[in-house]
């Protein structure tokens, strides 16, 4: 079967446009086509696939086709669903330049098995022409714009999964370390993840890899802190049968089971000192030496190590070696706790409810105490009190639900005017009228302070409406304004009742 994919393109003043000439002069006949065309113009891909008379129109959401990213992700599903036995031409001459380009890039990288076709605009050569269709051929390797092309699938490749991946939050923090793995995920070297225990450093380590060129390889992870020296050495590394009482045969280690992918070291500030030269001398030379073993084995495997500890005060004391802490440091990569990220909460809530799989509604007085807390275990501790109101509670999470720690912090004072009860959910919540004044809304009587997460709450509402009136009710601009995602701020309308 012959297939056609191009995207819309109409003729003008008299051409009939690149497709309608390919069919006319191009001297093939197709079984199939995929007409793509973007949201805003279903109607011409329409007329265009009646005047073929066949195949089919497939609308992507691309709101702009002269995003290379955007391009990227939306063609994605299109050629992977493409019939494995097709013998499929890409019309080159349709769409705008950024569309060609991307049509360039998956074939010349292999993602996309196709002949690239061009068709002689009739306006620039004689007619007839000799040659009115031909084949884009790009085939010398050692090109530098084939290297070129390959790096630019890589780049493209990182920052679609970066930013389609599991790092949830739309806060300045979150935003800023998904552009940075996007990043680091493209380059090759190491990577140092720092942060807090229960921040997400391991989800931070597998982001890298799925936006790597190593993502189709194994991603193994291991916390140093876990093993004695003599155990951690043959869990890295490997051993021999013979090595030690007890090791009847031998043993991949962790490196070995990486090779062509990520090995992922948590807590590298715990490794002991012998397991640190042996660690330096493999990032080095790629080479390690199985415990017991005489021949070495070459590994190809990039290492992101992961620590809470203060790596540089380690080595000034002299219990972590300088030359490996800059062995790993290739990029850095920093992994804020929950207290820093501002308006992820209820991201978070609703993530680790979605993979529960359950749906519950936190009171207001509940989230009052939520945002309240330190949540000194960051992100971890907030999934874990997440889970345990899936076993506890049905439809509402009231303060009384919330554990101990966490309800002790919920303020003592009587909401504001204007705030719903304890125990009214947060969806139906009342708001003051748009545009009232940050003070005016949460504003307490005499001698008394308002609580954080009113003052908060008050601030967010004020900040949104005027966003909205500022850019007229459209969504998007406004969104655009706060910095937030169109969704995020949807459902801070519904919530502070400005829908």
């Amino acid at each position: 079967m012959r297939l056609l994919l191009t995207w819309t393109h109409a003729g003008q003043q008299g051409d009939p446009g690149p497709v309608m000439r390919l069919l006319a002069v191009g001297g093939v006949r197709y079984d199939d086509a995929r007409v793509l065309t973007n949201r805003g113009d279903r109607a011409g891909a329409r007329a265009l696939v009646g005047a073929m008379g066949f195949g089919s129109v497939q609308v992507l959401d691309v709101p702009d086709p002269s995003d290379h990213a955007a391009l990227f992700k939306a063609v994605g599903p299109v050629v992977e669903a493409l019939p494995p036995d097709a013998e499929v031409d890409v019309l080159l001459s349709a769409g705008t330049p950024q569309a060609q380009t991307i049509w360039v890039i998956l074939v010349q990288a292999g993602l996309l098995r196709a002949r690239m076709l061009q068709v002689i605009p009739p306006r620039f050569v004689p007619h007839p022409h000799p040659e009115p269709v031909r084949a884009v051929r790009l085939d010398i390797d050692g090109f530098p714009e084939i290297r070129a092309l390959r790096a630019e699938v890589v780049q493209l490749r990182a920052r679609v999964t970066a930013l389609a991946g599991t790092l949830v939050g739309e806060s300045a923090a979150m935003r800023r370390l998904r552009e940075r793995v996007a990043r680091v995920g493209a380059a090759r070297v190491p990577v140092l993840v720092l942060g807090e225990t229960g921040t997400g450093k391991e989800l931070v380590a597998r982001a890298v890899h799925a936006a790597s060129d190593r993502a189709e390889g194994p991603f193994v992870a291991e916390n140093c802190g876990a093993f004695a020296e003599g155990v951690l050495q043959s869990e890295l590394f490997g051993h021999e049968a013979g090595a030690f009482s007890g090791a009847t045969g031998r043993h991949r280690g962790l490196f070995e089971q990486a090779h062509g992918g990520t090995l992922f070291l948590d807590e590298v500030g715990e490794l002991p000192p012998r397991v640190q030269v042996q660690l330096l001398r493999v990032l080095q030379e790629g080479v390690l030496r199985r415990v017991g073993g005489e021949q070495p084995v070459r590994v190809d495997v990039r290492v992101v190590a992961a620590t809470h500890r203060d790596l540089p005060a380690l080595v000034a004391r002299g219990e972590f070696r300088e030359d490996l802490y800059y062995r790993l440091e290739g990029a850095t990569l920093r992994v804020p706790p929950l207290r820093e990220r501002a308006g992820d909460l209820e991201l978070l809530v609703a993530h680790f409810l979605a993979s529960e799989g359950r749906r519950l509604q936190p009171t207001r007085r509940a989230w009052q105490a939520l945002q309240a807390y330190a949540w000194p275990g960051t992100v971890r501790e907030l999934g874990a009190e997440v889970r345990r109101w899936t076993v506890f509670c049905d439809d509402v999470v009231d303060l009384a639900d919330l554990s101990p720690a966490i309800a002790a912090g919920a303020p003592a004072v009587p909401p504001a005017a204007g705030l719903p009860s304890a125990g009214a959910p947060l969806a139906g919540s009342a708001t003051p009228s748009a545009g009232a004044s940050l003070a005016g809304s949460v504003a307490p009587s005499a001698g008394s302070v308002a609580p954080l997460a009113e003052v908060v709450a008050a601030a967010e509402r004020a900040a949104v409406a005027d966003a909205l009136a500022v850019h007229r009710g459209n969504l998007s601009a406004a969104a655009r304004a706060l910095a937030v995602d169109r969704n995020t701020l949807k459902r801070k309308m519904s919530a502070f009742g400005l829908r």
